[in-house]
């Protein structure tokens, strides 16, 4: 148990190698197997971790027994727990799709699938922001090729646009490491969070420059105004289960945004306490705007999805701002609920693509779908919950947002702003509703079938809906634990650091 925290980033790490080399990389009847039971297992030890972080503190793992803050550790605490708990489940789904047979449309897919994987769950598990930067280049890497894996122009053009924006992103991460170590000292998390408020005013200043580059890097990666632009056209473009793994990688600069800027740059930074809200606001709210404006502006349902994703990063932006601790608890419930059902709606569009032959995913009239009720009934669940209509998660998590705001000002902004984008939202899906499922003519002639595969791919992502409103209770105890945790971090960041315990 021990050294249950470096498992999720171990497992997809050695699968990665391994089905790289014979005779795993001779069949890929073999890597499917082999690669969606190492998905399970790392469900299991991911449900394992965040219980036991829950129920025994956090976990923190010492790489080659070099104390913090000079060596490489891993913090598993309830938040970092369950955001490797969120892509584990996510993996699964999005892997068990390509097992249908995505995955035959170039090479080395589930290598490159687990290398995703462990870097997403080693940037929400690193305690230190120069290892962040470090499995950010992972995950990168790994996203360039998956991008563009199965060819065609449209992924080529989307790909250089988006490896040319995080190679800058990279660029502009590194100088603001080196600000940040040369004006504290450190780069691990807890450390810095103890070191910042002993700076003079001469370092206060270049410490702030610091922590604004890495708002800037951050914002790259979570998609927030003005540096949206590059995502709806790279996410409609990438294949279905890549689109849907992809779901998660906006969700890594949120979680940045939130531990960087609530632990070290937190209540108890003095004079650099909430460098980031005052941009934090105005970005949020022109992000949750522009969001909707493009959902409404989509002509198909993959630009539909991806925008709705951009609609989340607005909404989540927002409660990070209020800076607040039931307003980070509501972050965490939404957050689990948009990431999987984004990430089944990409899932969902990709099937109705390949019904409907040239039309596509279009919002033109087509042909009749063979497996037009499934479809339609997964379509129908996911477009409930993704506008926030009742009785479904989408619902309780816009709620415990809006309940957490504070003050007349505050209030009339975030509410109205949240329920106008929720209002667009609900316009273009059902307008995609309308035009996929009931302006159909003529019969289908696509003999495809349903593979039982893609099926379950589906169902399991959409579940999470109902089961997170189902067993609510608990999971908001969970996220009021978990944002309790962060927003009063001095005696976890004392814990982690030498003599903390003694």
């Amino acid at each position: 148990m021990q050294h249950l925290a470096i498992f999720p980033i171990l497992l997809p790490l050695l699968a990665a190698v391994f089905m790289l080399l014979p005779p795993l990389s001779n069949s890929i009847t073999r890597q499917r197997i082999f690669a969606v039971s190492i998905l399970l297992l790392l469900v299991t030890v991911s449900t394992l971790l965040l219980l036991t972080s829950h129920q025994q503190g956090t976990q923190l793992y010492i790489l080659g027994g070099w104390q913090p803050p000079f060596g490489i550790t891993l913090v598993g605490d309830r938040l970092s727990t369950m955001m490797v708990l969120l892509t584990s489940v996510l993996g699964l789904g999005a892997h068990l799709y390509a097992c249908a047979g995505e995955d035959k449309d170039g090479m080395y897919f589930h290598p490159l699938f687990m290398f995703q994987i462990m870097g997403v769950n080693g940037a929400f598990l690193t305690g230190d922001i120069f290892n962040l930067f470090v499995f950010f280049e992972v995950l990168l890497i790994a996203s360039y090729a998956l991008l563009i894996h199965g060819g065609g122009k449209q992924k080529t053009k989307m790909n250089v646009h988006y490896v040319i924006l995080n190679l800058v992103g990279s660029g502009i991460f590194l100088f603001a490491l080196g600000i940040l170590y040369g004006t504290i000292g450190s780069l691990n998390i807890a450390d810095m969070a103890n070191k910042v408020r002993l700076l003079d005013e001469h370092e206060q200043a270049l410490a702030k420059a610091g922590g604004l580059l890495l708002l800037v890097v951050f914002g790259l990666k979570a998609a927030l105004l003005p540096l949206h632009f590059w995502l709806p056209k790279t996410y409609a473009a990438a294949s279905a289960p890549v689109a849907a793994l992809f779901a998660i990688m906006t969700k890594v600069g949120v979680y940045s945004i939130l531990r960087v800027h609530t632990t070290i740059f937190g209540e108890d930074a003095g004079a650099l306490a909430g460098i980031a809200i005052p941009w934090l606001w105005p970005l949020a709210l022109l992000t949750l705007t522009m969001g909707a404006i493009g959902v409404l502006a989509s002509p198909g349902l993959r630009l539909t999805a991806a925008n709705l994703v951009i609609v989340s990063v607005g909404t989540l932006m927002l409660a990070i701002a209020m800076q607040r601790e039931s307003a980070t608890s509501a972050a965490l419930y939404y957050m689990m609920h948009t990431t999987l059902v984004t990430g089944a709606l990409f899932l969902i569009a990709d099937l109705i693509s390949k019904q409907r032959g040239k039309a596509e995913d279009r919002y033109v009239i087509a042909r009749k779908m063979r497996y037009g009720k499934f479809i339609g009934i997964a379509f129908f669940i996911a477009a409930l919950t993704s506008v926030g209509m009742p009785p479904l998660s989408g619902f309780v998590g816009k709620i415990l947002i809006l309940q957490a705001t504070q003050g007349l000002a505050e209030t009339a902004w975030v509410w109205a702003i949240v329920l106008l984008a929720g209002l667009a939202s609900m316009v273009a899906i059902s307008r995609a509703g309308t035009t996929i499922f009931w302006r159909a003519a003529g019969e289908n002639t696509n003999n495809e079938k349903l593979s039982p595969l893609k099926i379950i791919a589906v169902v399991l992502l959409l579940s999470a809906s109902p089961l997170l409103v189902v067993f609510g209770g608990a999971v908001t105890d969970y996220t009021n634990l978990a944002a309790a945790q962060l927003h009063n971090s001095m005696p976890t960041v004392t814990a982690l650091l030498p003599g903390g315990n003694e």
